[in-house]
């Protein structure tokens, strides 16, 4: 493990996913906790919409950051939070909007979508499609370039982006530009040699992978009967999907997924950056925020955002 990380391994909570509702309020105070110090963004403005779901469907929240005193249309990053498919809200990432709104000078729109196992897929999917639709459809009023929107997620975010990705390639409605999916969580299978490896529970681990799946898929999670838009791994065709960039650490469960989608992605044409993070856990951008390794991961990410919307 990284040694500035591991100084802040012992102070971690166990997230015991055998009791949902408390491992929610366990991680909304850990990261409370981690971004005690970071107050909302002057420069960065913050505006909440209830935007249509799909037919039949009930409204969904999202949040819409840009920089203030901004009026010519941005580039924008569509943004899905992580949480095991099952934990997490909008404003677990308030503070990364505001630095990428800064960093970038591009909008980010974020999606709350609907937990599992209370609701599980394609319910989460269907909120994740409905908030892209919108953006879309509202680019002009919310003033966003319509062709150079990206979208990114982290953890099962960056699984439902990557899914995302496919179910906007085969619908053919909403142009994406790229797709940013750090650390992933893309197999419901759980077979790879990480998935089995990681075990400790103050990080995400086989067991909590495993109820995360369970409360996303239901009794179909593991068995043939699984959507590549819940699962991207099981996606058979690759092809035509916009560039993507995958960090993960080397200590994180889904290393092996992530390599293998990576490289699933090149043999398929479609660009794609893999960063390997030697000694990061899962989160460990999050979790260590002033680590060099967490400094690293953010100037990756974030020339790579640059790199798609401002051009080399």
């Amino acid at each position: 493990m990284d040694p500035e990380v591991a100084q802040v391994f012992p102070h971690l909570p166990v997230l015991d996913l055998d009791d949902i509702p408390a491992a929610r309020a366990t991680m909304m105070d850990m990261l409370a906790a981690v971004n005690k110090d970071v107050p909302p963004s002057p420069n960065v403005t913050r505006e909440d919409h209830f935007v249509p779901g799909l037919e039949g469907e009930p409204e969904v929240r999202v949040r819409h950051y840009r920089p203030v005193e901004q009026s010519e249309a941005l580039p924008c990053l569509y943004w899905i939070h992580g949480g095991g498919h099952v934990l997490g809200q909008i404003e677990q990432d308030d503070p990364m909007m505001d630095h990428v709104v800064e960093a970038i000078g591009c909008a980010v729109v974020s999606v709350d979508w609907r937990r599992p196992p209370e609701h599980p897929f394609p319910a989460p999917m269907n909120d994740c499609y409905a908030g892209l639709m919108w953006t879309y459809k509202n680019a002009a009023e919310l003033r966003i370039a319509p062709d150079h929107i990206a979208i990114g997620g982290a953890s099962s975010g960056g699984g439902s982006a990557a899914g995302l990705a496919l179910l906007a390639r085969d619908k053919g409605e909403i142009p994406v530009c790229f797709q940013l999916l750090i650390y992933p969580m893309l197999d419901d299978r759980n077979v790879t040699p990480a998935s089995h490896a990681i075990t400790d529970p103050k990080v995400w681990n086989r067991k909590s992978n495993l109820i995360g799946w369970q409360a996303y898929l239901g009794g179909a999670a593991g068995t043939d009967d699984v959507s590549p838009y819940a699962a991207p791994t099981r996606a058979v065709d690759l092809e035509g999907l916009p560039p993507a960039f995958i960090p993960v650490g080397d200590l994180d469960l889904f290393l092996d997924e992530d390599i293998e989608y990576a490289q699933r992605l090149l043999e398929a044409g479609v660009p794609t950056e893999l960063h390997v993070y030697v000694g990061g856990i899962h989160g460990f951008d999050l979790l260590a925020p002033a680590s060099g390794l967490a400094q690293r991961f953010r100037r990756d990410r974030d020339e790579a955002l640059r790199r798609v919307f401002q051009g080399p």
